[in-house]
């Protein structure tokens, strides 16, 4: 994978970019922080490294495609001597329910064609396939990507591999047929992200590790006067349902 997401830079890199996000977001695709990276640093021992995501029975992915994003989103956020990653965090839970969504099937999203994938970025969104198309196509493709380069699906792959193959999913030069490889790279990182980050209502960042990891006060009621202190806000994370960590 390019330098952001390679080794021991990936949960540097997300540290600053969750700190040059919008300041305050909670939702499940929103992002927020409060802290600077040098700053999260002070809470990065609250949680254990070792801590488990609650058992779950995908809905949506199958036994074999939900393999697959435990072992991708174990690289894209892996858990390190600061605190669970991703999988600990139960962005896989995450990612399977949000198939369940509005968003899944881009019920709010523009569809109508003439798609062309060559345009401008700026000129939006250029495919024909709303999330959960892009997701069945990608992890077919991408599995069978990883069989003809290494004889094996991508979740049996170590570490080493699936970085590598990660890197050349997110470069656009896996070789998919049916959905850009780097479109489908994009959207799994972006899912992936937001459940390290979003409510633990939506099933992803369990014990609040992510907000625990960057210094976020989660739903708490009020807060805004220790924006500008430029201190560690002192008490822990709250769930929307009212849960602290």
């Amino acid at each position: 994978m390019s330098k952001q997401f390679s080794g021991n830079s990936r949960r540097d890199f997300l540290l600053k970019t969750i700190t040059l996000a919008p300041a305050v977001a909670i939702g499940a695709s929103g992002l927020g922080a409060l802290t600077s990276p040098g700053k999260a640093d002070a809470a990065e021992d609250i949680a254990p490294a070792n801590q488990n995501a609650k058992a779950y029975t995908p809905t949506f992915f199958t036994p074999e495609e939900f393999a697959f994003i435990k072992a991708a989103v174990a690289r894209l956020i892996p858990a390190d001597d600061r605190g669970p990653g991703a999988l600990e965090a139960g962005a896989p839970e995450y990612i399977d329910r949000q198939m369940s969504t509005p968003y899944a099937t881009g019920s709010n999203w523009y569809m109508q064609g003439p798609f062309n994938p060559d345009a401008d970025p700026a000129l939006g969104y250029q495919l024909p396939l709303v999330p959960r198309d892009v997701y069945r196509l990608g992890l077919a493709e991408a599995d069978a990507f990883a069989k003809k380069q290494h004889g094996k699906v991508f979740a049996e792959l170590n570490a080493d591999q699936q970085d590598t193959l990660l890197g050349l999913m997110e470069s656009g030069k896996a070789d998919f047929t049916q959905v850009p490889s780097k479109t489908f790279f994009a959207m799994l990182l972006q899912n992936t992200r937001e459940g390290f980050f979003s409510d633990p209502v939506h099933g992803g960042n369990q014990n609040m590790v992510g907000w625990k990891l960057i210094g976020f006060p989660g739903a708490r009621a009020d807060f805004m006067d220790w924006v500008e202190r430029g201190e560690r806000y002192p008490f822990p994370p709250v769930s929307i349902r009212g849960e602290r960590a």
